[in-house]
């Protein structure tokens, strides 16, 4: 990713920074809120699930001389049985892939929950040569002060950080002492993003999760992870956009989960998800939403690939 140069010596007038910045984690510890809440729009999917990111994202925040591109990735677990999918070793590669050519890194942990996933973030950090702060999210969850303070003083002996910084994303406390941090580490370059551009994903793309997203926080536990969406038209007519949505499953049974009875639950899914898309793309939204069986998608690679799951 620094492979692009500029000439930045005094006669070329270069003032300019702008770096990568990868934010890991194990799952569920506030990653796409922290890039949300950093970008001021909602760019990631999030809900209480762990593993609700899938895909690399990235989030461009661009103030004057400076843009800093943060990279969300998937939660960084360890393979298990019941889980030990195709999906799933995409979704840590993904976060690994993410890890090369980054001037900076942000490794988030949940207060003082510390569990052997975070030891496995740990060790893949301990093979990047950027500089790592640690963001210590959900403060404001943590009564205890003093316990806190040990905390702090407890991850400083297990790597020489950059920094550790204690935050809230969900609330912003703090968040932007995290991002001066950050801009401690940011080269001197040219900007790789117009000013006005805030990640590298499409609206298309943003559709599916969106509708990802309702399915997940409406379904809680009831719906296995084997569930994607594919986007299979989206037409801007200007001031509408109409928007044929596919939710994959696995068996009939989860089908039938996800149309509910008489139809309410996707319906209720279609709603929210539309009603979001409009506040995101700021107009109109014609959203249809179709369910369909694909038997295995979750563990087959080919299958993966033609439904956006590309590291390339």
């Amino acid at each position: 990713m620094n492979d692009i140069t500029t000439d930045d010596s005094p006669e070329s007038g270069a003032t300019t920074r702008c770096g990568f910045v990868a934010i890991v984690g194990r799952p569920n510890v506030g990653k796409s809120t922290l890039m949300n809440r950093i970008l001021g729009q909602k760019i990631s999917i999030t809900s209480r699930r762990p593993q609700t990111t899938r895909h690399q994202v990235m989030g461009v925040k661009t103030e004057a001389d400076m843009q800093t591109i943060y990279v969300d990735t998937p939660g960084i677990h360890i393979m298990q049985k019941d889980r030990n999918r195709a999906i799933n070793a995409f979704m840590n590669q993904a976060a690994t892939q993410a890890l090369r050519d980054i001037d900076c890194v942000v490794f988030i942990v949940d207060r003082t929950k510390w569990t052997n996933e975070d030891d496995v973030v740990l060790e893949k950090l301990s093979h990047v040569q950027a500089p790592v702060i640690v963001a210590v999210n959900k403060v404001d969850w943590i009564e205890d002060r003093a316990r806190l303070m040990e905390w702090l003083a407890e991850l400083e002996k297990r790597r020489n950080f950059a920094a550790i910084v204690p935050i809230s994303a969900r609330h912003g406390t703090n968040v932007e002492a995290l991002e001066a941090e950050v801009a401690k580490h940011l080269p001197q370059n040219v900007h790789f993003f117009p000013e006005d551009q805030i990640t590298d994903r499409s609206q298309r793309f943003l559709a599916a999760e969106l509708v990802r997203e309702k399915v997940m926080r409406q379904l809680g536990d009831e719906l296995p992870y084997q569930m994607t969406v594919e986007v299979e038209q989206f037409r801007d007519e200007g001031h509408i956009i109409h928007i044929h949505a596919l939710m994959l499953v696995e068996r009939d049974g989860q089908k039938k989960i996800l149309i509910g009875e008489g139809g309410e639950r996707i319906k209720k899914i279609g709603q929210e998800a539309r009603l979001e898309m409009e506040k995101t793309f700021d107009c109109k939204v014609m959203l249809k939403l179709w369910v369909k069986v694909k038997r295995g998608w979750s563990d087959d690679a080919r299958a993966l690939k033609s439904l956006g799951y590309d590291l390339d």
